[in-house]
């Protein structure tokens, strides 16, 4: 519920207190959630509908992308399909450059539902605007990609702190960040590659040398055999890639990496963390820049880098040590934001959830989950039944920063009337055009 102000050229303000008893009570018509919500234009995007009401419900991008967001749901209920949609808005209204880690390859190009309905990526929606890098080039072609340039990261790039991260994954113990530390002082950013061509003997003096337990210093080699046993792991990365890749976000371009054949969590961590903590420390570095210059030149570009499976950047143990933790906290100090898509939101810092702007939030059953997306939102006893309500197929709760006040919709269709809303062209491919025909239901 909005208050209408006494001067009306101010326009509707957020309720501050309980309306009088015995006050007016009228039911809303679809002219009050035009109103409220506004029509879709340059920088509102339509992102549904009231369930009972054939009436756009528009979020603000702008306000969007000045704070992390989050879009929740359990298994089944369509978090891709939204966080397309969220994507789509961002990129056409131009409000920000997207780094999408794409871990199941399916926003770059054609993804397809449950029922095999194939539906649009970013690329064929947006054209050269957006960019697909790949850690796997041969499964991105193998899907009719074509890929702008193959991601390697180089035993010199990886970082204790990239190493801390795995910490789950690789079952590392409580003295492996101080050996790693030892090895960095001994061989600075060629400390993982020395200790992975260490044999036994030289393990050994090198433990006798530093003062450090010979056992841990084999049993971290041995673990972090894993890491450079991944394919995409090299001696040396090719030179540039990663400044070439943040430079093309500079410019206002999207990039989507996917990850190809390397679905597991421990490249997804890996190579999201390595990526990342570049883009900040270039972000803070411009940022400073243009505050000591005022020049508006200098202003970094506004980016939301939107990662899955959020709660392993995330969880209470990682968020204080990753980036991503860092960058949910500074809000847009630096003008980098997270759009988290995640399942299992009670897994997530309850700091970082408290720091998210807005929030899409599609069926929940667990409690903890759903006591978790109400973190700092005052008055949530009520929605909690809302969200409990919602089916499992293209209904989200969607409150926060970004929109006027909390709204059950049912999302808009991502089809063919969709894709000539984002000034896409028509396919010339037959089966194409039938494959993208009649898609109301395309919510897995």
């Amino acid at each position: 519920m909005l208050m209408l102000p006494n001067d009306v050229n101010e326009g509707l303000r957020p309720p501050k207190t309980v309306p009088r008893h015995f006050a007016p009570v009228l039911e809303a018509d679809e002219s009050d959630f035009q109103r409220v919500f506004g029509g879709e234009d340059a920088t509102h995007f339509e992102i549904g509908r009231p369930l009972d009401m054939d009436v756009p419900v528009c979020i603000d991008l702008n306000r969007l992308v000045e704070r992390s967001n989050g879009i929740f749901g359990k298994s089944g209920t369509g978090k891709s399909f939204l966080t397309r949609l969220m994507l789509c808005g961002t990129i056409k209204a131009d409000v920000a450059s997207n780094l999408i880690f794409d871990m199941h390859s399916e926003y770059g190009q054609d993804a397809t539902s449950e029922d095999g309905t194939f539906v649009k990526g970013l690329r064929q929606l947006f054209g050269p605007q957006v960019l697909v890098y790949s850690l796997d080039p041969a499964s991105s072609r193998n899907r009719g990609v074509n890929v702008d340039e193959e991601v390697a990261i180089g035993f010199d790039q990886i970082e204790v702190g990239d190493i801390e991260l795995l910490r789950d994954e690789l079952n590392l113990t409580s003295t492996a960040t101080e050996s790693s530390y030892l090895l960095v002082d001994r061989f600075k950013e060629r400390w993982l590659k020395a200790l992975l061509e260490m044999d036994a003997g030289t393990l050994r003096g090198f433990a006798e040398e530093a003062g450090a337990h010979a056992g841990a210093l084999s049993a971290l080699k041995r673990k972090l055999e894993q890491v450079a046993r991944q394919g995409f792991v090299k001696d040396s990365a090719p030179a540039g890639l990663i400044d070439r890749l943040i430079g093309h976000l500079e410019r206002g371009k999207h990039v989507v990496l996917e990850f190809g054949r390397y679905r597991d969590a421990l490249a997804y961590m890996l190579v999201a963390n390595i990526i990342t903590r570049r883009i900040h420390r270039r972000w803070v570095e411009q940022t400073e820049l243009y505050l000591r210059t005022k020049n508006s030149a200098d202003r970094p570009r506004q980016l939301m880098i939107t990662i899955e499976e959020a709660h392993k950047f995330l969880n209470p143990a990682s968020a204080r040590q990753t980036i991503f933790g860092t960058i949910a906290r500074e809000l847009r100090k630096y003008s980098v934001t997270l759009l988290v898509v995640d399942q299992r939101p009670s897994s997530i810092d309850g700091e970082v959830m408290s720091q998210l702007g807005s929030r899409v939030t599609a069926l929940l059953n667990d409690d903890r989950d759903i006591d978790a997306v109400f973190t700092g939102v005052s008055g949530s006893a009520s929605l909690r039944a809302v969200l409990a309500s919602l089916d499992t197929r293209q209904q989200a709760l969607v409150l926060g920063h970004a929109v006027p006040m909390p709204v059950v919709i049912r999302t808009r269709p991502y089809d063919a009337a969709f894709y000539r809303a984002m000034g896409a062209r028509e396919t010339t491919v037959a089966s194409r055009e039938q494959n993208y025909s009649d898609m109301d239901e395309l919510f897995p």
